[in-house]
């Protein structure tokens, strides 16, 4: 885990952010806000490429190459080497490639391996996967604290996500990835709550793959193109499940019969939404200069000022992420049986956090755009709700269809 301990610098981009008056944003690790420059470079993209140029766009706007291009924007936040993130899809489709890839790197092994502390979208594409398959492969979910003790030399991949999305708990990618690799299986990580959040180093920790969302911390916006990353010594023999057009190695040879690409390239499947990845491209310019080191002592040193103030002035709740900051992510969850209420009214007043079944009150943190003052003011908002019982009014009780 990295060290927390030194004293934060401070980060604070607030003004790169189009945040409405009067709300503190507590869920970025939901849905990142709207950076400022986004909409004037989308509506360029749209009216001066897309209106413009029409189909030239592809060439004259570099749209063809736009996937490796962001990919290595992020993967210069994630620890990745140049030419080793490729972007597309989404997050569901790059967990079925890198699972797929995996489960062909080890064919003599039937056992996949995960936890129940992992999204749940993940095991529903494992499943999907094997029962295609149809081979007899096992999907193994153990307790987020037993998997290191659960692979075995039975275990052909080993998929986890680093950051439980509902309490925060951090997995030590680096240990779990050598454990992984002794017993000869092929390790993948889900960063989807890291990347933007906490400090990645693909490239040092070995691991064979990972992917991840950018519509979180990275805020490209809803139904941002998710990521996916191979370490660089495998791309070429990685085997992509979903044989896509752009995925060829030749895509305008039009052969009818298909040839991977090389490296990463082979991971694109479908035409890339251009659109979306432009908003994202621009997104990630508040980036710029900015230390994922010092982005995680600033996240630190709020969270612990959050938790210090709930835990005084808030007894109704419990504290459900881990108390130590090495062994969590950039959010903190509380447990509150009526949760689901408090939320609805939290968000009412202007405080926006979010809520995960059954009991679980969640906040992120994200000193890009948040400082002290915000938690306090949170917390304020928060003692008045739950003091008051204002939760109980009828209106926070009719649950809406995303919660």
């Amino acid at each position: 885990m990295p060290d927390t301990s030194h004293a934060p610098t401070s980060v604070t981009r607030k003004d790169l952010f189009d945040l409405p008056e009067g709300v503190i944003y507590l869920d970025g690790n939901s849905l990142g806000p709207l950076p400022k420059s986004v909409p004037a470079r989308t509506q360029e993209m749209i009216s001066g490429e897309w209106g413009e140029m029409l189909i030239r766009g592809w060439n004259q706007a570099d749209w063809f190459t736009q996937p490796g291009r962001v990919g290595d924007r992020v993967g210069a936040l994630i620890g990745a080497p140049e030419s080793s993130v490729v972007m597309g899809d989404t997050l569901s489709i790059k967990v079925y490639q890198a699972l797929a890839a995996a489960l062909a790197m080890r064919p003599g092994r039937r056992v996949v391996l995960s936890d129940s502390g992992n999204f749940p979208t993940d095991l529903y594409m494992a499943r999907g996967l094997l029962e295609t398959l149809g081979q007899g492969h096992e999907l193994r979910v153990v307790a987020p604290e037993e998997a290191a003790g659960a692979i075995d030399e039975d275990v052909a991949a080993v998929m986890l996500t680093e950051v439980d999305y509902r309490t925060g708990r951090r997995h030590d990618m680096d240990a779990i990835t050598r454990t992984a690799q002794d017993a000869g299986a092929v390790m993948i990580w889900d960063l989807a709550h890291s990347a933007g959040a906490v400090p990645v180093d693909l490239g040092g920790s070995g691991c064979e793959f990972a992917v991840g969302c950018t519509y979180k911390y990275l805020n490209g916006g809803p139904g941002a193109p998710a990521f996916i990353y191979v370490r660089p010594d495998l791309a070429d023999g990685a085997r992509p499940a979903l044989q896509g057009w752009m995925g060829h190695g030749a895509p305008f040879a039009f052969d009818l019969d298909y040839r991977p690409a090389g490296g990463i390239e082979r991971m694109r499947v479908g035409t890339p939404p251009v659109i979306q990845m432009t908003a994202l491209e621009e997104a990630l310019r508040v980036w710029d200069g900015v230390s994922m080191t010092d982005v995680r002592a600033a996240a630190v040193a709020l969270m612990e000022q959050f938790i210090e103030e709930v835990e005084a002035r808030c007894p109704q709740l419990s504290l459900a992420s881990p108390r130590d900051p090495g062994q969590r992510g950039s959010q903190v969850s509380f447990r509150f049986a009526e949760g689901y209420a408090a939320m609805q009214a939290l968000i009412d007043r202007g405080v926006i956090g979010d809520f995960r079944a059954p009991d679980i009150m969640r906040f992120g943190f994200t000193p890009l755009y948040l400082d002290s003052g915000d938690v306090s003011a949170a917390v304020d908002v928060l003692e008045e709700v739950l003091s008051q019982e204002l939760w109980r009014d009828a209106k926070y009780q009719a649950r809406s269809a995303v919660t």
